[in-house]
């Protein structure tokens, strides 16, 4: 397999387990409505707040979507990355310029991108997926990196969204951005699937025909209208006739569809003449068998314009005509996700109902629902590492609303003003409501969505420089870390915790001894594993992990307990 070498990409080939872990400190001055939810947003270097987050969801995150830096050279991205091989210390951060200026920015880029996209894999669910836009400044690379890190054989597409809007290039107008898809293990994944266009619109008009009981051909008229003036496509407008529920449906050929080859060949009578209809000059498409399963001559409907209904075979008004299978379009309303995706880029335009500053290139919202909605998953947590505007998160509220799903969100912004003042407002308005400014210059009053979210900073690191837990830390923060880095696995995120037990994994026990907490024991000197401290534990049938400052039993005792002792903070793992 093609591998991409870059300056710089030795250091940060390993450079992820080097970060250490952080806390997150919330904000409760800047959280929003129900803190309690799941949702969160994190103000910080990504890399770092991606690495706090292990802890507590690494294999959870069932989605991610990231917008990174373009790269293009007119951009100011800067990421605290803090490497320190000579290469890479010389530049890393320096604010990147212009091609002519710096012909190390792609160097630049790459070691910054290839710490992130690591934890982000580790993040990721075993079904879970990831899109990452991107545009031609760094596609080429970004696939060679991707390729690399997630593996070539979970590629899935690289979709082109056709935002309609051209930049203003020199030599010719570009109107299309790219989205790289790639599954955490392809062989787990479903197919992406998205609404047919107009779905909404003509369900609306049905139920609006069936409210006034409007006449079957009246109403069927109303719809080949609707299609003419929306010009969808022939994966709708084939669906133009209605039963008597105002259920739309449409004729499918049940010719046989090779070219080079014949299928069966036999009789299928008339419900009306009873004489043998014609068959196709190749065949039919399915065994006699397979269609005598869909023909019922015991319910013929004889419809408006003389044709008729025979079960879910389709007659005209006499045998001349080759007959077709019936389908009904709310069986066929979704098809897989299309590779080119044309939604208007007017992000920035939205953006004015939510944000009083300025945001370069939002993108819009409408492109995010239909990626995350081509997804399997209507609950879990969805992941943006580079957050910028929020649009990741109104498009889950918007989402969830929409299909009644559950999903949460986790944003990740570096910079604090924008962090505060774009990201966070927005959600905020989203979540209570905001005004929109009409055309006629009034205003008009959106319903909020509901829900909060709660706003975290980047606190210092669990352990100061010489590995020593720091200070202030607490006993649930230490048990989630320990957990995750014994087993590779995250506790729950309601673990309650409130004993020295912290959890099991493959028949192994796991408690920690740390700052007294010892549930409803009123034992002292809770750190030191004694004979005491043992018998007032949850007891395991197996072997059994104890971190703790000091202990005092013997080789032996601990052997004949099938008991590791791990002391702390020597014998934690701290990357």
């Amino acid at each position: 397999m093609p591998t991409l070498s870059w300056i710089g990409k030795e250091a940060v080939e390993k450079h992820h387990l080097e970060i250490p872990y952080r806390l997150l400190e919330y904000d409760d001055s800047l959280s929003v409505g129900d803190k309690e939810n799941g949702n969160l947003i994190i103000q910080g270097d990504n890399l770092h707040a991606l690495k706090a987050l292990l802890p507590y969801y690494a294999g959870k995150i069932k989605c991610i979507y990231i917008d990174p830096p373009y790269n293009t050279g007119n951009e100011k991205w800067a990421y605290n990355d803090n490497v320190n091989a000579p290469e890479i210390k010389k530049w890393l951060n320096e604010v990147v310029g212009r091609e002519g200026e710096d012909l190390t920015r792609h160097d630049k880029w790459l070691c910054m991108m290839y710490p992130r996209l690591q934890i982000l894999k580790k993040l990721l669910h075993k079904k879970g997926s990831i899109f990452i836009s991107i545009d031609e400044n760094e596609q080429a690379n970004l696939k060679l990196l991707m390729d690399e890190i997630f593996g070539a054989k979970n590629f899935i597409e690289q979709l082109i969204w056709n935002k309609r809007v051209p930049k203003n290039d020199k030599y010719i107008g570009n109107i299309h951005e790219y989205i790289l898809l790639y599954a955490k293990d392809i062989d787990l994944i479903n197919k992406f699937i998205q609404s047919k266009e107009g779905i909404p619109e003509i369900n609306d008009l049905l139920t609006e025909l069936r409210r006034k009981k409007i006449p079957i051909p009246e109403a069927e008229n109303e719809i080949k209208k609707l299609y003419k003036k929306n010009n969808y496509d022939r994966g709708i407008t084939l669906y133009n006739s209605l039963d008597e529920n105002y259920r739309l449906w449409g004729k499918i050929n049940v010719s046989w569809p090779n070219g080079q080859t014949f299928g069966p060949r036999y009789d299928v009578i008339h419900p009306k003449t009873g004489k043998p209809c014609k068959v196709p000059d190749r065949g039919w498409r399915w065994t006699k068998e397979t269609f005598d399963k869909l023909l019922n001559y015991e319910n013929v409907v004889e419809l408006h314009d003389g044709s008729f209904k025979c079960g879910l075979i389709w007659f005209a008004k006499d045998e001349n005509t080759q007959p077709s299978s019936i389908k009904y379009l709310d069986d066929v309303s979704y098809f897989l996700l299309r590779s080119i995706i044309s939604t208007k880029s007017q992000g920035a335009i939205s953006l004015k109902n939510f944000s009083d500053r300025s945001f370069d290139y939002p993108k819009p919202v409408d492109l995010i629902k239909l990626l995350f909605s081509s997804t399997d998953f209507k609950n879990g947590i969805f992941l943006d590492s580079f957050a910028g505007s929020g649009t990741t998160a109104h498009a889950v509220k918007e989402l969830n609303k929409e299909d009644g799903g559950n999903r949460k969100f986790i944003l990740v912004e570096l910079e604090e003003d924008i962090a505060k003042n774009v990201t966070a407002e927005r959600i905020k308005r989203v979540i209570n409501g905001y005004e929109v400014e009409k055309p006629n210059g009034t205003k008009e009053k959106v319903e909020g969505l509901g829900g909060g979210f709660r706003y975290c900073k980047l606190g210092e690191p669990l352990f100061d420089k010489f590995g020593n837990v720091r200070k202030g830390v607490k006993f649930r923060e230490l048990a989630f870390h320990i957990f995750f880095s014994e087993t590779g696995v995250p506790l729950k995120e309601n673990a309650k915790l409130t004993s020295p037990f912290i959890g099991k994994y493959n028949g192994v026990a796991y408690y920690l001894l740390f700052n007294g907490i010892l549930g409803d024991l009123s034992v002292n000197g809770g750190n030191v594993l004694t004979s005491k401290i043992l018998s007032e534990l949850k007891s395991h049938n197996g072997q059994k992990i104890i971190f703790g400052e000091s202990c005092r039993l013997s080789l032996a005792r601990l052997k004949k307990e099938n008991i590791i002792f791990k002391q702390i903070p020597y014998e934690i793992k701290i990357s």
